[in-house]
């Protein structure tokens, strides 16, 4: 790879391309399911691409491969005077100057790496099995999935910049179905964890399996409105689809309702929201962006307050402020964009049954569905397809299903009550705890 780069960034320099940056990312992945004590899928990759882009009046232009022979070294310079040719972005575009200092973060486990194909097959297998022993009403078992994965990830330029880490992770996934007389329900949990031995098996099973047992027998209720609790997956996920509205990119655009907000108040005070590309831990930790730009951590809401957008090297330069450090690819052969990274709800003191105690009566909502055709990302607006429990004195009663809840994310924000104490992180990098959030919508019988 060393001889590789040396020749490509030898020949962009004979094209005259003085800014050039060489993205490599080299992945390995390994996944296993089983279903009713068979191995359904086994599968075990290693795959590595390189990204070149490079400046060319001012314009950037992109280019990739798979390949690293001395052919793909012209098809990369080439690619890349063809592309910024064609490139239709007035804006000014930039590579890192390295002269930041990037932080020490650890972020590979070599006991990770030591754990075999057979042991990932056992603890897929036993976790099966203990989905299944659970509970009598367990009647079925769906896919149970085991994987694992690497990645490296280095970024060298022609200004000096040569940098990379590497970062390994494992997790599982498993589906119990209940049933008892003619009510069925599902629950499912996913784990994911930087250690093999922080993945329990048990823990995994009874999670899911209960989660199927205690929504047997649901059923909606009256439309109205109501005090709501979204459990700490649900605001993960509203956060996750409404996160786009703190990119400085989508606010230059125009497609975000933050625009011109900087300053300004839009949450309750007891909303925090940081993101923290250096958290211990994080399964989206890293130590530099996606330009090489290295992390820090950023405090977006503080205490209510709007303090600032998500940044990379153009918005940054574009708005006059420094990057954030927030840009991202989502692959070696893909544009420079924005993303967050550990994006979190810090979280508040209460438990979820003393927000339950505080609401009295209400819903906890512990599921939503059609995310991405219910929840309008510009405008917040959601009606999401749910399930939950009903609240009565301060406990949880009854299940519900085939209810509908509405609102704004935005106005939501501005009306949370309190933030819970359990602080999740159940799809990797978007964290939230359980959030009284005052008063939405609901749609039932």
């Amino acid at each position: 790879m060393n001889d590789f780069l040396k020749k490509l960034f030898e020949e962009a320099d004979k094209a005259g391309l003085t800014a050039a940056e060489a993205y490599v990312v080299e992945e390995e992945s390994f996944d296993a399911m089983v279903m009713e004590g068979e191995i359904t899928k086994y599968s075990s990759n290693a795959t590595r691409g390189l990204g070149f882009r490079a400046m060319v009046d001012g314009k950037m232009g992109y280019a990739s491969t798979e390949a690293f022979d001395e052919e793909a070294v012209g098809q990369l310079v080439k690619g890349a005077l063809d592309s910024a040719r064609l490139c239709e972005d007035t804006d000014e575009q930039f590579l890192y100057d390295g002269k930041g200092k990037v932080p020490g973060i650890d972020l590979y486990n070599p006991a990770l790496a030591q754990v075999g194909p057979e042991e990932k097959l056992d603890f897929v297998l036993g976790l099966e099995r203990a989905a299944k022993a659970y509970d009598p009403r367990i009647q079925k078992v769906g896919d149970t999935t085991v994987f694992t994965g690497k990645q490296t990830v280095r970024i060298i330029n022609t200004y000096g910049v040569d940098q990379s880490y590497t970062q390994n992770y494992c997790g599982a996934f498993l589906e119990s179905i209940a049933q008892e007389g003619e009510s069925i329900a599902a629950g499912d949990e996913l784990v994911l964890r930087r250690g093999f031995d922080q993945l329990n098996a048990q823990e995994l099973a009874a999670a899911a399996s209960q989660m199927a047992v205690d929504r047997l027998h649901a059923r909606p209720l009256p439309s109205g409105q109501y005090r709501v609790i979204l459990e700490n997956l649900v605001m993960t996920e509203l956060l996750g689809v409404f996160s786009t509205a703190f990119s400085a990119e989508s606010a230059q655009q125009g497609m975000s309702l933050l625009k011109g907000k900087l300053g300004e108040v839009i949450a309750a005070d007891c909303v925090t929201l940081v993101d923290d590309p250096l958290l211990p831990g994080g399964l989206a930790s890293r130590p530099f962006d996606g330009e090489g730009v290295p992390s820090a951590r950023h405090t977006l809401i503080d205490r209510g307050l709007f303090t600032t957008f998500l940044h990379n090297l153009k918005t940054a330069r574009k708005d006059g402020v420094q990057t954030t450090g927030n840009a991202s690819k989502t692959g070696y052969a893909a544009p420079v964009k924005i993303s967050p990274s550990n994006f979190f709800f810090e979280p508040g003191s209460k438990t979820l049954p003393e927000l339950m105690k505080d609401v009295g009566s209400g819903v906890l909502i512990t599921d939503v569905t059609g995310l991405h055709a219910g929840a309008n990302a510009v405008s917040g607006d959601f009606s999401l397809l749910s399930k939950g429990f009903l609240i009565e004195n301060g406990e949880k009663v009854r299940p519900l299903e085939q209810i509908t809840v509405a609102g704004n994310f935005f106005t939501m924000l501005k009306n949370i009550r309190a933030m819970g104490s359990d602080l999740r992180f159940p799809r990797g990098g978007m964290g939230s705890p359980s959030v009284d959030v005052g008063e939405l919508s609901i749609a039932g019988q």
